[in-house]
């Protein structure tokens, strides 16, 4: 953190380069993830000039932008900051892509980092696209939030993307990010810090993102009978609703046969929050921020500190888990981590400055980890909201 991206820039390479003399560092990194506040914003192509030029070693990089960002155990809001970490992979086991250079048939991507911008058109669809081309149909990573411009960086191989031509490195629009080869060693999970209300509802009738009907009564009944609040009490009632949110997952024909909406408050990664954003009284429906399907599942549900921190504590305890449960019984290394969380979240929901973050620390121990605070957070094929997503890179 620095006044000026200069002198936030040497401070940071100053740090990086005092950590590459212990042996437990990358010595010859060559790909560089760049996250910095949108106090930088304006400034995104003369930092990144800046960094090529000071790290000649490092031909590849990504990264995005976001009102709030972080480095280790720190969250830095509101205020101008940047965080880089270097990543010591083969190059053939990763491709940068962006808009002007997509990722060609040259490269079998097993998983993908992906960063976007929320004015992309169909940007839900765009994502389940790009899952769809990795070999294990899973994609993390989150949407630049910015006050100002809204940016991504993708830079590869030698300072450039075969067929970026001119372009800078430093993209509005689309997608950009990193593809990783199936040797890449890397575990995701998703925490969605919910806890549900209500039991697990079938949608029987819907209109596009009105659900009118949930187990074959009215979606509006259902919800004040769940809530246990009443129209007749008009303000008591909305006050309950804009405190509620909707857990959704798709039909289970459509999306495999296994529920994955539960009263524990540890939602699947098939399941998505949304908003309710308004009543039908003519249809005694109610409207949501996405679309809904009949067949799909819902569940009414509530955000709140304890629910925040007992989930994320889940999922970092999980991870832990599978490193210690890897096959051949060898354990695994936590060599690195990428968190992309809610603008909604960070350390004011969880109680105090950088709490989020303090617990992944307490979870994985001092790892290095970058990450941003996105204005909505992708993993698997989902765009989701109020999420945190957790990935760490490993090695024997």
């Amino acid at each position: 953190m620095a006044p000026q991206w200069p002198m936030a820039a040497a401070l940071v390479l100053a740090q990086l380069r005092a950590q590459m003399t212990s042996g437990s560092y990358a010595r010859a990194p060559t790909l560089g993830l760049l996250y910095i506040t949108d106090h930088f914003a304006q400034a995104a192509p003369e930092i990144l000039e800046y960094l090529q030029a000071e790290l000649p070693l490092v031909t590849d990089w990504s990264g995005s932008v976001g009102v709030g960002i972080v480095a280790s155990n720190v969250e830095y809001w509101d205020e101008p900051a940047l965080a880089l970490m270097l990543l010591d992979i083969p190059p053939d086991q990763y491709r940068v892509f962006s808009g002007v250079a997509p990722l060609g048939l040259g490269f079998d991507a097993h998983t993908a980092l992906v960063h976007a911008d929320g004015q992309t058109l169909d940007l839900a669809g765009l994502i389940e696209e790009m899952a769809d081309r990795t070999d294990a149909g899973y994609v993390f990573g989150g949407v630049a939030s910015s006050r100002a411009t809204s940016v991504h960086f993708a830079v590869g191989g030698n300072g450039n993307i075969s067929g970026q031509g001119a372009a800078s490195g430093v993209f509005s629009g689309g997608l950009s990010g990193v593809a990783f080869g199936a040797d890449v060693p890397l575990v995701s999970r998703v925490t969605q810090g919910c806890t549900p209300v209500s039991r697990v509802h079938t949608v029987t009738a819907s209109d596009q993102n009105v659900v009118v009907e949930l187990d074959g009564v009215a979606a509006l009944d259902a919800m004040l009978d769940d809530l246990h609040i009443s129209l007749d009490q008009p303000r008591e009632a909305l006050e309950v609703v804009r405190a509620t949110l909707v857990g959704l997952q798709q039909s289970r024909a459509r999306a495999g046969d296994t529920s994955t909406i539960k009263r524990t408050g540890n939602f699947g990664d098939d399941v998505v929050v949304r908003h309710i954003i308004g009543l039908d009284p003519a249809r005694r429906g109610v409207a949501v921020t996405d679309r809904v399907e009949k067949g799909d599942e819902l569940v009414f549900c509530r955000r709140n500190v304890q629910a925040a921190r007992a989930d994320l504590t889940r999922i970092c305890s999980e991870l832990r888990e599978e490193l210690a449960s890897s096959e051949g019984g060898t354990d695994k290394t936590i060599v690195g981590a990428i968190y992309v969380s809610c603008t909604g979240r960070g350390g004011a929901h969880f109680g105090g400055p950088s709490a989020e973050m303090h617990i992944v620390r307490r979870a994985l121990g001092d790892v290095p980890l970058v990450g941003f605070f996105a204005a909505g957070e992708i993993a698997r094929n989902h765009l989701y909201g109020y999420t945190g997503v957790l990935t760490i890179f490993t090695s024997k």
